[in-house]
């Protein structure tokens, strides 16, 4: 019988591994710790989407197959969502596609716009999945590193530009930004839309933490800057915004060339998904500002009781303009290496965070940085900082 020599997973994929949040998981389950790790909330959304979802399902809409480029509805409201918060127009017919959740947005949009040796500049540290899909597509990734000055992590220019070489296919870009929860201006992105211009790039942006803004930051969708419209992907979802992240809801919006292009990737990865849920989503996209401001304040308290608390911990906080995530430094509690951190922290304090080295290929940039998710009950908060106490000098 012949021995097979070659390994059974593709090069392309064999360095990834399991996920950082499948261990950390695990080790939350296992030593019953307080996961403040993976980025789920631990309740659910409002009650009437829900009913929205359970209605879909008995008057039998989306039960069987969904139309391809998602059910009518779902698009129309995304439509309005972009016009209404915006003021960009897109014709939920040709400029809009939905996918199952933000991350099949970013494979298929990938997938699509790149070919074999096309370089894709992403954000670093940047969401794990960015890595995998990029070397699924044959791309090569080239990070340009967020690095932390007064109080939080800033992008460097001057960096970026000189990342651009002529492999450069596109910038992926991800604001709010997870894990360090930065917001670029638009300062920012006008001179990142000026040099996609410049040098013709396409830009995929993952947004979906767009309503998780704090202190007066502002999101500003880099295709409503002048010229970007017609050279970029916007991602957004519903599973942030409305804490239902198991429907995998998410969507992109863009020119009907871009749009053509993505779906042709995505027919081919899931097809369609989520039937009823896209009819829920619809109905969500619609509800009253005052759902989004009062998630913003509930959010901004529960952001400021688990800041506070691992600055008294000892952590130095990057207290985040954006996410539901809290990146610490953990140098000043003498050490350094964040993994090792974070193996440990379950059985220390009872509490599960991520590493942030995962995050970079530049390990050691990331090393000393840790992410605790605050998209948890308060008394969850109250408790995880009671813990961390134990942590302290």
């Amino acid at each position: 019988m012949a021995v097979m020599t070659r390994p059974l997973l593709n090069r392309r994929l064999a360095a990834f591994g399991t996920t950082i949040f499948a261990e950390m998981s695990a080790l939350a389950l296992r030593t019953g710790a307080i996961n403040l790790g993976q980025g789920f909330p631990d309740t659910d959304g409002p009650e009437q989407i829900r009913e929205a979802a359970v209605r879909a399902l008995r008057d039998g809409r989306g039960n069987q197959y969904p139309p391809g480029p998602g059910v009518p509805e779902l698009r129309e409201a995304v439509a309005e969502h972009q016009l209404k918060h915006y003021g960009l127009t897109y014709d939920p017919d040709t400029e809009v596609l939905v996918t199952v959740g933000a991350t099949e947005a970013i494979a298929a949009s990938l997938l699509a716009l790149l070919e074999p040796g096309d370089e894709v500049i992403a954000l670093e540290p940047y969401y794990d999945s960015y890595a995998a899909c990029i070397a699924m597509a044959g791309g090569t990734r080239v990070p340009v590193t967020l690095r932390p000055h007064d109080g939080a992590f800033r992008l460097d220019l001057d960096e970026l530009r000189a990342a651009v070489t002529d492999r450069t296919r596109l910038i992926l870009l991800n604001t709010p930004h997870n894990p360090t929860g930065t917001v670029l201006s638009r300062a920012e992105l006008t001179a990142i839309a000026e040099l996609a211009q410049e040098r013709n790039l396409l830009v995929v942006t993952d947004e979906v933490y767009e309503h998780l803004v704090f202190d007066g930051a502002e999101h500003l969708p880099i295709a409503s800057l002048p010229g970007m419209r017609e050279r970029t992907v916007t991602i957004g979802s519903a599973g942030k915004t409305f804490s239902f992240t198991g429907w995998k809801v998410g969507w992109i919006t863009a020119t009907p060339e871009l749009t053509a292009a993505v779906r042709s990737a995505k027919q081919f990865l899931t097809y369609v998904a989520s039937g009823p849920f896209q009819y829920a989503v619809a109905e969500a996209l619609r509800l009253p500002d005052t759902y989004f401001d009062d998630l913003r304040a509930d959010l901004l308290a529960r952001r400021d009781l688990l800041s506070d608390g691992l600055a008294g911990a000892g952590f130095t906080v990057y207290r985040p303009a954006g996410t539901y995530f809290v990146t610490a430094d953990i140098r000043p509690l003498g050490t350094s290496d964040g993994i090792a951190f974070c193996r440990a922290l379950p059985e220390r304090a009872g509490v599960v965070a991520i590493p942030n080295a995962v995050f970079y290929d530049h390990r050691e940039a990331g090393a000393p940085f840790v992410r605790f998710a605050f998209c948890k009950q308060r008394q969850v908060l109250e408790e995880a900082v009671a813990r961390l106490k134990a942590l302290a000098p």
